[in-house]
């Protein structure tokens, strides 16, 4: 049976910085994020504010007016379009006696039901757990002071320590983990480099198509057999990275990479635990970064995707921008040199796609013709391995043959082929 929508209450703030069309649009955001944690928004309240209060976030005229909605709506929980402080959640709790979350638990909680790898499962973990340990309390004041004293040191504050001890020793195992696992990161990268096959990733706002173009681009170059990752119109859709082997017409190989996409406010602590995750993708060969070129917020959520990129010390990867849904439009938008306007949804604009990522890939690659005597076998063997054989010919004593190598595979066995060189 499918499980009951809890009853949200939206609330957000608007401070002086921030514009009309800005605040809306996080509120638009955070309602589709509710959505998609399974919640049915009933209401929302605003209030303009030149900062947040530093004891209950909003003002206390408007922490009545709360008071009176959720005696009139009676939802299940409030929902506040920020990051609350432990202080201010908790004393919110204890006005309104009601499940309070802010926009980064909500994004947590999305990320939680998300996670399917292990690694994604882990970081995730230690993204909740670094969140949750400011916010534990006992229940009463006494129990929420450390060191009050004679009469404050019950069972309640007993437990409430051995918890606190028990969230750092999980941090620290789960650290711990993720060293590992980013070592053997590194490892792979470095086989990878090895092999010469350059490595593509897609990076974008969440919902931007990623996954769908993904599909789509498996699809045309004739890989339609291979298992599709799944895509669908809710934000934060793909978690987990998906990278695929896929070979181009020319015989080029290159890997593709999908992951998690960006959003406004990305809670930090989320960057931190995906750091690992994320710095894999930014450091490939092509990033493709993929706009929903629909939304009428485009070009906050470029700036959205490039500061994340920033933060990452990826701004500076070869980047192709991907319009991506201009079967939505009726004016294409102007793409500049470095962009290409595609539909995942219909295929159009993605061989033109295609062949700007093989430009930019293999770029610096050059045709060789060789005599491969046939006890060179090996050799022949290395060359089809290295490059794009373009044309082999059998003669009496050895093979003719044309084959396209990268400046890097010729540099790294120019000592073993330059003496097959006509």
């Amino acid at each position: 049976m499918e499980q009951e929508k809890e009853r949200a209450i939206l609330v957000g703030l608007q401070h002086s910085n921030l514009t009309d069309e800005v605040f809306y649009t996080s509120l638009k955001e955070l309602e589709s994020l509710a959505d998609t944690a399974g919640a049915e928004v009933i209401a929302t309240l605003t209030q303009k504010r030149p900062s947040a209060d530093r004891v209950t976030y909003i003002g206390k005229g408007k922490v009545d007016e709360l008071k009176a909605a959720i005696e009139e709506l009676t939802p299940d929980l409030i929902i506040f379009d920020g990051e609350l402080s432990p202080i201010q959640q908790r004393n919110l709790e204890n006005l309104l006696d009601t499940k309070i979350i802010d926009r980064t638990a909500l994004i947590l909680d999305i990320f939680a039901l998300r996670a399917k790898s292990r690694e994604g499962i882990l970081q995730v973990e230690l993204a909740r757990l670094q969140y949750k340990l400011p916010r534990l309390t006992g229940k009463g004041m006494e129990l929420s002071r450390q060191g009050g004293g004679i009469g404050s040191r019950g069972a309640g504050e007993q437990k409430l320590e051995m918890d606190r001890r028990h969230i750092r020793r999980r941090i620290d195992e789960i650290k711990s983990h993720m060293e590992t696992v980013q070592r053997t990161r590194e490892l792979h990268r470095a086989q990878r480099k090895r092999t010469g096959i350059p490595v593509v990733s897609l990076v974008g706002y969440t919902n931007a198509g990623k996954s769908s173009l993904f599909n789509k681009m498996y699809s045309i170059l004739g890989n339609s057999a291979v298992e599709q990752v799944e895509a669908e119109n809710k934000l934060f859709k793909t978690l987990d990275t998906t990278t695929r082997k896929l070979e181009l017409e020319s015989g080029w190989e290159f890997l593709l990479s999908d992951t998690v996409g960006f959003i406004q406010n990305l809670p930090h602590k989320l960057v931190t635990a995906f750091r690992s995750t994320l710095e894999e993708t930014v450091q490939a060969d092509l990033l493709l970064h993929v706009i929903d070129s629909s939304s009428a917020n485009r070009d906050e959520q470029i700036q959205t995707v490039e500061d994340v990129l920033e933060e990452l010390d990826a701004l500076d990867r070869p980047t192709l921008k991907v319009y991506n849904k201009t079967d939505l439009l009726e004016i294409m938008p102007y793409l500049g040199t470095d962009g290409v306007a595609v539909s995942a949804a219909t295929g159009a604009g993605i061989q033109q796609l295609v062949d700007k990522m093989e430009a930019i890939l293999f770029a610096h690659s050059k045709v060789y013709t060789m005599r491969i005597p046939y006890q060179e076998a090996e050799i022949m063997s290395r060359l089809h391995r290295l490059g794009e054989l373009i044309e082999k010919r059998e003669l009496e004593e050895f093979w003719e043959v044309q084959v396209r190598l990268s400046d890097e595979d010729f540099g790294r066995h120019k000592a073993e082929i330059e003496a097959f060189l006509i």
